[in-house]
């Protein structure tokens, strides 16, 4: 059973996802949002999963289906994927994530942006207001 504020970061999560507002994920939303993390996911990947877990039968995930997704696996493996996808984007030994090493990551992964919107990502999982992103926020950011 997911906790009420487990809910609501997973509700949050997915509104970014959501690319167009629709209200549900379509399978090359989550494949480009989960490359964002770090991890590989081809899009028919994507289209499995999505098949998979796509209670409405639209070929679309609705919230419930996306945590769904989200709570497949175990914690432990969850934890060193999160780890492992927060590391690649903590290149400037800082141990945080800052919106120079975020530009420098996006563009690796061919989403190109200026500063100034890598700095307005970090200011909205920013949740201490110290301008970069912990482990812990990027925790709550992915999960």
């Amino acid at each position: 059973m997911v906790r009420l504020a487990e809910a609501e970061q997973y509700e949050r999560v997915f509104r970014c996802f959501d690319e167009d507002g629709d209200g549900k994920l379509s399978p090359s939303e989550l494949r480009r949002h989960v490359g964002l993390t770090g991890r590989e996911l081809l899009l028919k990947e994507a289209e499995v999963a999505v098949e998979s877990l796509d209670s409405g039968g639209d070929g679309l995930l609705c919230l419930e289906d996306f945590v769904g997704f989200m709570e497949g696996g175990g914690e432990e493996e969850k934890m060193s994927d999160l780890r492992e996808a927060f590391g690649m984007y903590v290149t400037d030994g800082c141990g945080f994530i800052t919106a120079q090493s975020l530009k420098r990551m996006l563009s690796r992964l061919g989403q190109s942006k200026a500063e100034d919107d890598c700095e307005a990502m970090i200011r909205h999982f920013d949740l201490d207001g110290d301008g970069v992103i912990s482990f812990d926020e990027f925790k709550v950011m992915m999960m």
